[in-house]
């Protein structure tokens, strides 16, 4: 089932099928809050994210599997990495025994942004990437106190 989620940036849509979280989409568009009120959800990856926009971490909901034995090594590497931190697509590479480019290709294939922390490797030059967009790269480094 597709739920909404409500963040001070902008709402989410995430897949939960009552097993495990397939998909969350972060979306441009901020909700006009004065024309949406959202139903409060009580699965887990409602859970989760009300927890993590309030600065807590938690142990995450359960996943849809990874699809490859590679974006499972990925997932692995960027669940390692703090909040508050960030490391480049060459370290991230080099732990994969990948290169940058393969490692970017890769993580632009995730589909569990913010609870697989993609957002958190950054290119050697400024933020790099982001499925989500920029924008949602910025907030979500800054919410970290990375930025």
């Amino acid at each position: 089932m597709i739920y909404l989620f409500s963040t001070p940036f902008g709402p989410i849509r995430y897949d939960w099928d009552g097993v495990v979280c397939r998909k969350i989409e972060l979306q441009e568009e901020p909700l006009n809050r004065d024309k949406m009120t959202l139903p409060p959800h009580d699965d887990p990856v409602s859970v989760w994210l009300e927890s993590y926009f309030r600065g807590q971490v938690k142990e995450l909901p359960p996943l849809q599997q990874a699809a490859t034995p590679f974006q499972q090594a990925m997932r692995e590497a960027l669940q390692k990495i703090p909040v508050g931190s960030a490391c480049s697509y060459g370290e991230i590479a080099t732990v994969l025994h990948s290169s940058p480019r393969g490692l970017g290709q890769a993580l632009k294939a995730n589909r569990l942004p913010i609870l697989i922390p993609c957002h958190r490797i950054i290119a050697a030059n400024g933020l790099g990437g982001f499925t989500g967009g920029l924008i949602w790269k910025q907030r979500l480094l800054r919410l970290e106190g990375f930025l």
